[in-house]
């Protein structure tokens, strides 16, 4: 009769509000179209805390995505996490080995840098990285290993980051490179742009966005 649903392996993304995500659709296509006996869920936490009535209400899960805006809440609920992760303090990724134990890892860093490097050239010297989260970590962390001098951005200015009223055209002009890490643009904010004087931006500017 084949694998019971019993024997089905179980992976999912973890996240706050899930609707937008396409996840669930893209793996799940994919394991029918590879033979692949297992089964993608999406499991929308209210809070961080429930993360343990995952594993006690799904058999047989084998590894789990982190999205916003769990990526670094997750981290004291896991047995461990790649030296990465803690240097990002933000995990992305997680594994459940064969014992029932977590592992934590951030994709979020290799997988940007290897997008942004081939873009990038010697104008790209300084960057605004709007946003403060879990995937921002993964950005600055990068670009410190770029040697690209990094300026946050968000709604509330401290002495670590800028308010997005503070930025003009000529800060545009000094920051060639403009990454996003915000939730606007995606769901339920897909009508939504980070507050910016747009006509700052030229044809030498390199926008990435991470939504």
């Amino acid at each position: 009769m084949g694998n019971s649903k019993q024997s089905i392996s179980k992976y999912g993304l973890i996240g706050e509000t899930l609707k937008h995500s396409f996840s669930k659709n893209y793996f799940n296509k994919k394991f029918e179209s590879e033979g692949i006996n297992a089964q993608y869920e999406n499991f929308e936490l209210e809070d961080i805390d429930l993360f343990p009535t995952i594993f006690e209400t799904n058999a047989n899960i084998k590894g789990l995505n982190v999205t916003i805006p769990y990526k670094e809440a997750i981290i004291p609920y896991l047995d461990s996490v790649t030296i990465a992760a803690k240097l990002v303090g933000a995990v992305n990724t997680i594994i459940v080995k064969e014992d029932g134990s977590t592992s934590g890892f951030n994709t979020d860093v290799i997988g940007f840098q290897q997008s942004l490097e081939p873009l990038l050239n010697e104008q790209h010297n300084k960057a605004l990285v709007l946003g403060t989260g879990g995937a921002s970590k993964a950005v600055q962390f990068v670009l410190n290993q770029l040697d690209i001098k990094v300026q946050l951005v968000s709604r509330e200015a401290n002495s670590r980051q800028m308010a997005y009223e503070e930025i003009s055209a000529e800060m545009l002009h000094q920051h060639k490179l403009i990454i996003n890490t915000t939730p606007l643009g995606q769901f339920p904010f897909e009508e939504d742009m980070p507050d910016l004087p747009y006509e700052g931006i030229s044809e030498h500017h390199l926008l990435f966005d991470l939504t």
